[in-house]
């Protein structure tokens, strides 16, 4: 898994092998590459940016461009054995339409995202009073991307009240290594959040 980030790696450990794939907001195509040479997935990326869809072009991705925020309406249910989004719910408009979508797309659904209820992130608003800035949150209040920040609570009681069962989690720092901490308090010490759902 040479070039994987970690959490990426950890993804691709959940694949099965033959697994039809959608990933969204799939960034350059590194995952969907590997995925396709080593695990023989077949599949699609959906991605805005015009810069890393060329170069999913270039790895041999198939790739669609398309806003995540418009819906996933050209899939039909149960069509992907995996859907996946990496780093992107907190990006998102209606974050829970998304997780909707992915659940009616694909057979299991597979979400990271970074967990603002980092003792780090508290504990810089307990002193500062201001939004932290970290790896995880690199930019501002006033031009992140990100608008819709939770925590592991925040997430596992949606699926809870949705209907979401989690049949996989994991956490793992900014630096993307697990730590026995995060296992034990992932909503404390856990700083990107790694799930699988799929329905009840």
């Amino acid at each position: 898994m040479n070039g994987l980030r970690p959490e990426l790696q950890k993804i691709c450990e959940w694949i099965e092998p033959g697994s039809r794939v959608l990933d969204l907001g799939c960034g350059d195509g590194a995952l969907l590459s590997w995925l396709q040479n080593n695990c023989d997935t077949t599949g699609y990326g959906v991605e805005i940016d015009q810069a890393n869809v060329l170069s999913c072009l270039k790895k041999g991705v198939n790739i669609i461009q398309a806003d995540l925020d418009a819906g996933l309406t050209d899939f039909e249910d149960a069509s992907f054995d995996y859907v996946i989004m990496t780093q992107a719910l907190q990006a998102l408009q209606r974050p829970d339409k998304t997780l909707y979508e992915m659940m009616r797309v694909g057979k299991k659904s597979i979400v990271t995202f970074p967990n603002f209820g980092l003792w780090k992130h508290r504990l810089h608003l307990s002193i500062k009073g201001q939004m932290p800035v970290s790896k995880a949150l690199p930019a501002q209040w006033y031009d992140t991307q990100n608008i819709h920040l939770c925590t592991v609570k925040d997430f596992e009681s949606f699926c809870e009240n949705n209907g979401m069962a989690i049949s996989k989690k994991d956490f793992v720092d900014y630096d993307h290594r697990p730590a026995a901490l995060m296992k034990l308090w992932p909503n404390l010490f856990g700083e990107v959040a790694l799930y699988q759902i799929n329905g009840k």
